[in-house]
């Protein structure tokens, strides 16, 4: 039998999201962060590509351009007003000392005490194989989270005025395989939907059968799913690694 997921911990007040391509928190975790920002808690996004390679019959300038005002507004859909883009190249983000650098950076500036994510392992849960650039993000992340702590390492960062931040407690990933714990998104969901339907022209770019082109049913759809190991409540699982 199936274990039920515990409650993810709430018991802290910032909160930094990480992923590579706009539109990767859209497909669940902005539900929580939608949950987190009406408790009152701080919230920022970095994203670590502007999704140029996203569409394949629009120029990269131009769907950069397009994905990155779509990411901005998807975040303000669910009360996030600081997002970050990293500049790394959709596609083929590395993960070497350069992402490690902009992401250490990136915590030394907003000072979380946790880290969001989505799936980085290599596979979904369905199976298929996930994407390098998801892989490459969220062990970069794990490795950077450390950097952050540590005044010896990327000491241009303190000559940037970002002093070392080792406040860090966990990070969690949204959607994991190894997922135990879970949020309910009951109260975040209607505003998780809009933050989805924001990325507009990426979702129009979609064959007409993927169920993501279809924001409110796939996360209702995908959301209740999940719930039915947390109380019959829409949620989304996560993993928590310790950092």
């Amino acid at each position: 039998m199936t274990e039920p997921y515990e409650p993810l911990p709430e018991d802290w007040g910032r909160a930094l999201c990480v992923a590579a391509h706009p539109d990767d928190l859209e497909y669940g975790p902005a539900c929580a962060v939608a949950r987190w920002t009406a408790q009152g808690k701080f919230v920022a996004y970095a994203i670590a590509s502007r999704g140029e390679a996203g569409i394949p019959d629009l120029a990269p300038d131009a769907t950069g351009a397009l994905r990155a005002d779509e990411q901005v507004r998807a975040a303000k859909a669910v009360g996030v007003r600081d997002v970050e883009f990293l500049g790394h190249p959709d596609g083929t983000i590395e993960n070497g000392l350069p992402l490690r650098r902009d992401l250490a950076r990136a915590i030394r500036k907003y000072r979380p005490d946790v880290l969001v994510t989505i799936n980085f392992y290599e596979r979904w849960r369905s199976g298929d194989w996930n994407s390098a650039d998801h892989r490459n993000v969220g062990v970069a992340l794990l490795d950077a989270a450390n950097d952050a702590g540590n005044p010896w390492v990327f000491p241009e960062l303190v000559e940037e005025g970002h002093e070392p931040w080792p406040g860090v407690r966990w990070l969690a990933v949204g959607g994991s395989p190894a997922s135990t714990y879970a949020v309910d998104v009951t109260d975040g969901l209607e505003a998780g939907i809009e933050a989805l339907a924001a990325h507009a022209g990426y979702l129009a770019s979609l064959p007409p059968d993927n169920p993501m082109a279809d924001a409110a049913g796939y996360l209702t759809t995908k959301l209740t799913r999940f719930g039915a190991r947390f109380g019959g409540v829409p949620a989304l699982p996560f993993e928590i690694i310790g950092i």
